[in-house]
């Protein structure tokens, strides 16, 4: 394995703005910024695998799956979600190629269509509470209950919404092909979305199911897979910070796994938000990891480098 790897996790920001409409041409141009900062970080010496997000694009393909459900069969979430991996994977693919040989690097870029393999007996399965999709009236959320044995939740001022299970991942089914990727020089783009989840069937079947796991704890996987050095961990926020939106707001340059653990358990890091990815950090560092970074997108390459971000250390 190349001497410095590191895992660099896009938020969903990175390649949809907020109030952008989605368009391909809106997504290109975001994620070819993106591809920008990522290549200045390969021309430091990194060797770099890549993780992003996709919950817009998914909700988007699943909203496509409802308006068009009287004429096309819809596809259940597990083939929707590869969509979008396949759909981010080409736009990241042909922009980092771009961007590597801007900065002179010819090496190859390759996107790894990854499955999840995830517990059938996970808790979450049980309590599902990871909304997607779009919103819903109130008679159309008792149909659906009733007609696809949806669970559905009210989102107070929005309406309905479809809720299903977020377990935890266990492994990457494509593991061997992403390290021997890494190993021959090229930037790979992998697990996206947190990968489809798959959970084993008999024979060493596999089989998808209608559930999402969440990007930052796949990233952690993945970084572990890969023998990573680093994680970086990029957001809509310059660095981590607590009381967040409250008074006396503190950003954080540096904390410790110790200190990261003590501000999770008082509830600084909500779930919905930053506390995925502080959890995430820490289940990196705890498995042998040198550091995890979170950070803009737009300080990627100072941030890796120690002057900007959130450090979290061993």
């Amino acid at each position: 394995m190349p001497e410095k790897t590191v895992v660099v996790a896009l938020g969903g920001n990175a390649i949809l703005q907020h109030r952008e409409s989605g368009t391909a041409e809106e997504q290109l141009a975001n994620v070819r910024r993106a591809s920008r900062h990522i290549a200045e970080i390969a021309s430091d010496g990194y060797a770099v695998v890549i993780t992003h997000g996709n919950g817009p694009q998914v909700g988007d393909i699943l909203l496509k799956n409802e308006l068009a459900k009287d004429t096309l069969p819809p596809m259940p979430l597990d083939v929707c979600g590869a969509e979008s991996q396949g759909m981010i994977g080409y736009l990241l693919q042909q922009s980092m190629q771009e961007a590597l040989g801007a900065v002179g690097l010819g090496c190859p870029v390759a996107t790894v269509l990854t499955q999840t393999l995830v517990d059938g007996n996970d808790p979450a399965f049980a309590n599902p509470e990871k909304p997607i999709g779009p919103f819903y009236t109130p008679m159309q959320a008792k149909r659906l209950e009733k007609e696809k044995d949806w669970r559905m939740v009210q989102i107070p001022g929005q309406g309905y919404r479809r809720v299903v299970p977020s377990p935890r991942p266990i492994a990457l089914v494509e593991e061997q092909v992403i390290l021997q990727l890494v190993s021959a020089g090229a930037v790979v783009i992998a697990a996206g979305g947190g990968g489809v989840p798959v959970v084993a069937g008999p024979r060493g079947t596999l089989q998808g199911v209608e559930a999402v796991v969440d990007k930052d704890y796949t990233a952690a996987l993945l970084a572990r897979i890969a023998g990573a050095g680093d994680l970086l961990i990029l957001t809509d926020v310059e660095r981590v910070a607590l009381n967040y939106g409250r008074p006396g707001q503190r950003e954080i340059s540096e904390m410790t796994v110790r200190e990261a653990r003590e501000h999770l358990a008082v509830g600084q890091f909500p779930p919905g938000t930053m506390g995925p990815k502080i959890e995430a950090a820490v289940e990196f560092l705890d498995a042998g990891g040198s550091r995890a970074t979170i950070a803009s997108l737009e300080q990627a390459s100072p941030a890796l480098a120690g002057r900007a971000g959130t450090r979290i250390r061993p």
